[in-house]
């Protein structure tokens, strides 16, 4: 289906392909886990949501969105929905509409298709397996300028093992100008891509620059947005979820790989700061002030942070010997069962589809500016009436194949 033609849902019929069997027919979603099995016993209590129980919901929710997200080996840039009135009662029809592609979604995406049994690979790649995806990424890497894209196409090939590997990191050393500031994402990704390469090539003297790069660039408590300067003097201070979350894993999975205890150390760290700063209704906040922790501006709160990113980070610090911290990732998966933020819906069966996140009506963003200039200038500062001006409860109906490509790789790992 080609990018802006839309498709329509309502709860009075459900699509069909050409033959008549129901479109969502044949995806495998039964599925099972190691880490599936945590959440299994950890819902005391009558009246908390059981995350086991919702986990399983999302993962049959991203088989079926990415089948529909999925074009002859590529991934759209985005979904986005659009609600109608309905004539027979509450609830009217969904139109979805997609626009563009993503070389990085189709990536990441990868690496969460890579999880599940072949036959259901198959059924969301329309008969190509994860393998054959990877393939067609690393065959276009010479064609990859961005730092983060490459490594997350190596990381890829380094998952599966495919042949186009070295060609994937010598073009990845090539793009890594060690002297060159980088976003802090781009540059966790490097030490995961080659942390994950680590058995099968040498990549030991790449591997120690970008160690140290990662280490060199946290702020007195967490992580900025970039490793180096550039950023607005009113922002230079401040780190977005991701920038903490990717970090805590690249240097989780780099002492997994070889052991590492400064990096355990700071991944550690890093994680305590963003669990102790989680929202009382289980949210992971979105900015953070990288000399003190604390949260320079909670609002957007993605779906994706709670369902996959989140826990991902937190497990892959578990699995290399620290804290998983699993009632923090309860926490943060009741929140999307039922956000406090108002009477807003995240999760849909029909259409399957978990919408972006809850955000302020704020489309300028008056509120994140604010915030981080008053932070800089005072840390700490509030400008407390900015929550009444602005408050959050926007749902944005939207919804971007990475996301359910971290929740597959989080879940089935």
């Amino acid at each position: 289906m080609e990018a802006g033609v839309a498709r329509v849902y309502g709860s009075r019929c459900r699509p069909t392909t050409r033959s008549g069997v129901p479109e969502h027919a044949g995806a495998q979603v039964t599925l099972q886990s190691a880490r599936l099995s945590l959440l299994a016993d950890g819902d005391p209590g009558a009246g908390l949501p059981d995350t086991g129980a919702l986990l399983h919901r999302l993962l049959r929710i991203a088989q079926l969105r990415l089948a529909e997200q999925h074009d002859n080996g590529e991934f759209v840039f985005t979904v986005t929905g659009e609600r109608s009135t309905s004539q027979h009662g509450p609830g009217g029809t969904w139109r979805l509409r997609r626009a563009g592609t993503s070389l990085r979604y189709g990536a990441i995406t990868a690496l969460g298709l890579l999880r599940l049994p072949e036959p259901d690979q198959r059924t969301v790649l329309a008969g190509m397996t994860a393998e054959d995806l990877v393939g067609q990424l690393a065959k276009g890497i010479d064609e990859i300028s961005g730092l983060g894209d490459a490594a997350l196409v190596c990381w890829a090939a380094a998952e599966c093992g495919h042949g186009d590997l070295e060609h994937g990191l010598q073009h990845l050393a090539a793009l890594d100008q060690a002297e060159r500031p980088v976003d802090v994402v781009s540059a966790a990704w490097v030490v995961s891509a080659l942390a994950a390469a680590r058995p099968v090539a040498d990549v030991e003297r790449h591997l120690a620059a970008a160690r140290r790069r990662l280490l060199a660039a946290r702020g007195a408590a967490v992580y900025p947005h970039t490793t180096g300067p550039g950023a607005p003097w009113y922002r230079a201070h401040v780190g977005s979820f991701a920038d903490q979350v990717y970090p805590i894993q690249a240097l989780a999975r780099l002492h997994r790989s070889a052991d590492d205890p400064e990096a355990l150390a700071v991944a550690g760290t890093v994680a305590g700061a963003i669990v102790s700063a989680q929202g009382a209704g289980g949210q992971w906040w979105w900015h953070y002030d990288s000399r003190s922790g604390a949260v320079v501006e909670g609002y957007p709160v993605y779906s994706v942070h709670q369902h996959a990113m989140g826990p991902m980070a937190l497990l892959d610090l578990a699995d290399a010997g620290g804290d998983g911290q699993l009632d923090a990732i309860r926490r943060g998966l009741r929140w999307l069962a039922g956000p406090p933020e108002g009477a807003v819906e995240l999760v849909l069966d029909e259409p399957p589809i978990t919408w972006r996140k809850v955000a302020r009506a704020d489309h300028r963003k008056v509120v994140r500016g604010l915030r981080a200039a008053s932070t800089r200038i005072v840390p700490g500062a509030r400008v407390a009436a900015l929550d009444r001006v602005y408050p959050p409860g926007v749902v944005d109906h939207e919804c971007r194949p990475y996301e359910l490509g971290w929740l597959l790789y989080t879940w089935l790992s």
